[in-house]
């Protein structure tokens, strides 16, 4: 019972410091999203959203909305979690929560709830910008709710596998570069794939940020281009694999021990 007592204590410790970190400098971490996403609801939604029309349905500015939001969430529950594992790694802090008695896994628990904080205050955060732009009617919260944790808690882990590979700090932009804005992009955020033709829509459904945005928007319009159950077997899928991955390079301290 005192051992879980002190698992307790250390991933308590772990998180709070995450959420302090990043909460410390809220200008730099949580208000760059709102104004970013604002200039896409401007930009996107109210300017170029008039001239297309409708969507599936729905307004343009509606339409994007779920994407936009996630996109948020995607991006920065990463971002937090790249950026303050590689620093610890960086300045030697990680070697102290190694050799405590302290378990991997409570290690990855801790860094990738502090992402998942700061996804959610991001998420929370553009929300109410949206507002300002859509009338915004939520088709159901269980989902909405669910797949924005699972979305976060995903990211998270790619942003812990990405520093602890980084050797660098020029390494962690590497990934969100060249790999994590073209998937977000090409994820439906601002399209459905239904406009695509035949054979590039079954190109998307090899991007796994496809079944995120959809059951997104499942929960917050109620349409979606892919089937609720099959997205959210994906996401859980994808947390599965990198969670493992996490573990196992922990474990033989890939990219920590010298």
């Amino acid at each position: 019972m005192r051992r879980y007592q002190g698992y307790w204590t250390a991933f308590q410790t772990i998180i709070l410091k995450e959420i302090v970190r990043f909460m410390r400098i809220w200008i730099q971490t949580i208000l760059p999203a709102a104004i970013t996403t604002a200039l896409y609801f401007i930009i996107f939604g109210t300017l170029i959203g008039n001239r297309i029309g409708e969507m599936d349905g729905y307004r343009y500015i509606d339409f994007i909305v779920p994407g936009l939001i996630l996109m948020a969430v995607i991006t920065n529950s990463y971002a937090n979690v790249v950026s303050s594992f590689f620093s610890s790694k960086f300045q030697r802090h990680i070697e102290e929560l190694l050799i405590a008695p302290v378990p991997n896994w409570i290690i990855i628990i801790g860094f990738v709830g502090g992402g998942v904080a700061r996804g959610l205050m991001v998420g929370v955060a553009v929300t109410l910008v949206s507002l300002f732009f859509t009338d915004l009617a939520i088709y159901s919260y269980g989902i909405t709710f669910l797949v924005l944790i699972l979305t976060s808690i995903l990211f998270a882990l790619g942003g812990l596998i990405n520093a602890i590979f980084a050797r660098t700090f020029d390494d962690i932009s590497i990934v969100p570069t060249f790999v994590l804005t073209p998937l977000t992009y090409l994820g439906g955020v601002f399209y459905s794939i239904k406009m695509l033709p035949e054979f590039w829509q079954q190109v998307s459904l090899g991007n796994p940020v496809l079944y995120m945005v959809n059951a997104f928007r499942y929960g917050l319009l109620g349409a979606s281009d892919i089937p609720i159950g099959t997205a959210l077997v994906i996401i859980l899928l994808f947390i599965l694999v990198l969670g493992a991955v996490s573990m196992h390079m922990l474990e033989r301290g890939i990219g920590i021990k010298s």
